[in-house]
């Protein structure tokens, strides 16, 4: 039975080893996924002919304004309201 606490301890230093780091290395660091000013972090990644991009937090930005968060919450597209009624310089 030595060999079965053994066991858990190696998956117990393994499991903790793979615990992602923030993905903002760099100085000051973005905003969290979790913060209102989430969408003004870096561009880590970006595909415009796939319509979406990877910020520095985590967060994945579709084209249409919606989001993608790290933990799997939705935020629903938020394009400005009004743009039907643009107004142009005489």
């Amino acid at each position: 039975m030595n060999t079965a606490s053994s066991r858990k301890a190696d998956v117990t230093a393994i499991t903790s080893q793979r615990k992602n780091p923030s993905m903002c290395q760099h100085q000051p660091p973005c905003p969290t996924a979790d913060s209102a000013d989430r969408e003004a972090a870096l561009l880590t990644a970006s595909h415009p002919e796939q319509g979406w991009s990877l910020l520095c937090n985590g967060v994945l930005l579709f084209e249409d304004t919606g989001e993608l968060l790290p933990d799997g919450q939705i935020i629903a597209p938020h394009r400005p309201l009004g743009t039907d009624t643009i107004m142009t310089a005489a």
